[in-house]
Formats: structure tokens, sequence, C-alpha cells
């Protein structure tokens, strides 16, 4: 008899491997677990039927030596070799296929019983450890949280100026995260010029040779609705056209969907007495750009929508094919979380820089300057009101970051941070570690 073994992972699999070997007859003869899964012995059901005749065979043999026995046993012998003959060559009698088939249900329900308890004792386990992980992180967490809230506490009473200087920063609307590293740095005679040396340092402004109406070209005015890209696009031309003649300049609106978007520029281009053009998709901008090769400056003026709008990355793309760089225009009025939001989402390779906008309506413009340090933006020009071209300007540091400190008493009393309060806020903020190397101190 020539049986065979088969190893699988599951039983369903090694009983799929039996049929698949041996046929639909083959018998099980053991079943049992190994490292590598189940393992199965079987034989064919041609094998098993061959080795039944040939003890039949012999058993015929033997009585035949032994004629008391075979007289005792001839009714038997006779039944024998009938059913002998009755089976087919090479397939088992229904009978034993059926105790086959029985066997082999058996052996699978209790392997896949067995596989089931198994798998729910691993889950059960896993759920435990689970929990009790999560536990060991609230813990650590709770005691880090104390740890920082007295190393702040300590520090506010060994050195109350840096104390007060991280208040400052916090109630102007810098992020925690760059207020701490700054103070980490910040030397015995360090002040308020310290910080605002450091800060100048790390804001890049555009250059002579960087700035757009100078240089010329084709640029995109892009972010939020609302931020003021209608009104910064016309201030912009205003400029270009004061220094370089009408003839040189044109407009391009993209906004077709805000009603009365395309008005409101005509009505710009008709007081500037420059062309104003409007293009619905990539093939009519390539077409439009092409017929203004000849301008030293064309501004794009875009459509208006939130930043996680699918609109976004639509825009992007066209202007990526056609090869237009973009300014982005950043409100200065927006969270701190809102404008990340926006620099992440319009952001890309085509964005050359930023343009402040609404810092007459701004309370304080910590928020709006820790957003362009941290993501590396250059300023090209600030806006600061409605007035066409008076409210657009040159980046001026020293200004701005005057401005900033100046601001401190202006936050309002409910939004505002209290040295009482920094032990506790300070201590949830993480570890500065993870800001390393965004700043240059």
């Amino acid at each position: 008899m020539n049986a065979r073994k088969f190893i699988a992972a599951s039983s369903r699999d090694a009983l799929k491997l039996v049929r698949i070997e041996l046929g639909e007859d083959a018998v099980i003869l053991s079943n049992r677990k190994v490292p590598e899964g189940v393992e199965i012995v079987a034989v064919a059901g041609f094998e098993l039927a061959h080795l039944s005749e040939t003890r039949v065979s012999a058993r015929s043999a033997a009585e035949q030596r032994s004629p008391d026995r075979s007289s005792l046993r001839a009714g038997s012998e006779v039944q024998v070799r009938e059913n002998a003959n009755a089976q087919v060559p090479g397939r088992l009698s229904a009978e034993g296929a059926s105790q086959a088939a029985a066997l082999g249900a058996k052996v699978l329900e209790a392997n896949t019983l067995r596989e089931n308890v198994a798998v729910r004792e691993t889950r059960d386990t896993t759920a435990e450890q689970q929990t009790l992980l999560s536990e060991i992180k609230t813990m650590r967490n709770m005691m880090q949280e104390q740890m920082a809230r007295l190393s702040w506490s300590d520090m506010q009473q060994r050195d109350p100026v840096r104390g007060g200087l991280l208040r400052d920063m916090l109630n102007v609307g810098f992020s925690p995260m760059l207020s701490r590293q700054l103070l980490e740095k910040i030397p015995a005679d360090g002040g308020l010029d310290w910080l605002r040396r450091i800060l100048g340092h790390n804001l890049r402004v555009a250059t002579v040779q960087e700035d757009v109406v100078a240089r010329g070209g084709v640029y995109a005015l892009v972010g939020p609705t609302g931020v003021g890209k209608t009104t910064t696009t016309a201030k912009m031309a205003a400029r270009a056209v004061v220094r370089y003649g009408a003839d040189k300049v044109a407009l391009v609106t993209t906004d077709s969907y805000r009603i009365g978007a395309h008005e409101q520029l005509k009505i710009y281009g008709k007081i500037l007495g420059v062309s104003v053009h409007a293009v619905r998709d990539t093939e009519d901008l390539k077409l439009t750009l092409s017929g203004l090769k000849h301008k030293h400056l064309v501004l794009i003026d875009t459509m208006g929508v939130g930043q996680r709008d699918s609109r976004v990355a639509e825009q992007a793309q066209m202007f990526d094919t056609v090869g237009v760089r973009r300014l982005l225009l950043l409100n200065a009025t927006s969270s701190g979380g809102t404008l990340d939001d926006v620099v992440k989402m319009y952001g890309g390779t085509g964005v050359i820089g930023c343009i402040p906008t609404k810092l007459d309506e701004a309370v304080t413009l910590g928020t709006v300057l820790d957003v362009v340090v941290r993501h590396k933006l250059t300023m090209h020009y600030i806006a600061s009101g409605q007035r066409v071209p008076e409210d657009l300007h040159e980046v001026n540091l020293e200004y701005l970051l005057h401005r900033v400190f100046k601001d401190v008493g202006k936050t309002s009393p409910a939004f505002a941070m209290h040295e009482a309060e920094l032990p506790a806020f300070m201590a949830g903020m993480g570890s500065a570690q993870n800001m390393r190397g965004q700043y240059a101190i």
C-alpha cells in the first residue's frame, strides 16, 4: 500500500490537496498537528481495494490448507468472494467510500473547531495586551506632563524674564514650539531685541532681483476665499503700469464660479487701461498666454475656494502644465492651524513665495509670521487695505517685527495667556526636540 503524506496550513487546505492528488475516494489514515500546520496521511481508494482483494486471496489459500476451518467458513468464503468480484477494480465499494467520506468530514470538523478555538484565544490575549499597553502609555504621558509642568514652574521662578517673554510670544500669536525653542537658546542678557534679530534672520524677503513686477513674467495669485486675490492682482498691476506702461501689462481670470468676479477685474482693468481675459481650462489658458507673450507682466486672478476643495488640486495641475508660477496669499487674520492647512493644500514646487494680506485687520501678526518662517516661504509684498495701489507695500522686516511685539497688550483678555497658566499649557505641547532644524538660531 502506497500511503502519502500531505502538509498544509489548515485541515481544509490539507484535505483539498488529498482530493486533488488521490481523488474523491481517498481514505485518511492519520491526522496530526505539525509545526508547519496539519499533516494528513492518506491512501488512494483503488490501492485500498487492491489490498482487500489480496487479503481475500490469502485467506482463501489458508483455508484450503485447513479443510476443517474451511468447511466451517464455507458460507463466509463464498460471500467474501462474491463481494470481491462485485467490486470494480481501482475503486472502493459504496460502503467503503461512504465510511471514508464520513471519516474525512469528522477530521475536518475537529480540526476546524480546534483552529477556531486557537484563533479566539489569540484574539483575547491580543486584546488584553493592547489594553495593558494603552494604560501604560496613558500613565507615561501623565508622568511626562507632570514633570514638564514642574519644569516650567521652576523656570518661571528662577528666570521670570524668560517666563514673561514666553507669555508675550504666545499672546502675539507665535506657536508654542517656536517660542520654546527660541527661549531655550536665548542668552542670559537676551531680550526683545535678541528675539527680533533672530526672527528677522529666519524671515525670507524677496530681493530686488526676485521682485515680481521688475522681473516680469506670468504669475498666478492663489489662495482661499476672501483672502484678497482680485484686489492684490489690481495693486500689482498698478505698480507695473506706473513703471512700464499699460500696454506691457495684462490681466487674466480663471474665476468663472463667483458671480461678478470677471466684471470686478474688468473694472480694475478699465481704470488701469490694461486688457482683461477670461479662461476656462488648460487649453484656453495656453492659447491666451501664447497671445500675450509680448507683455512684460501677466497676472492671473484665480477662483476663491476653500483649501480642502478638490478644485485646488485641479487648479495647481493646470498651472503646472502651462508652467505658471504662483504666489500664495495668506490671510493674517486666520488662525495658525488654518494657515498651516492653506500652505499644505496650496503649496507645491510652482509656489515661489507668499503675500500676507489683511494686516490692517489682524490684531496680532505673530501667527502669519510664524507660518512663513516654519514653511520657509519668501515674502514678496504685504497688503494692508483695499486701496489700489497704495495698500500694497514692499516688505519692511523692521516695521513688521516692531509691530509684532507692540501688539502684546492688544490681545483680548478672553484669549490672553497668563503666567499662571503657562506651565499647564506648555507641558502638553510636546518636546522642542521635534522642531530641531526648523529654525536657524
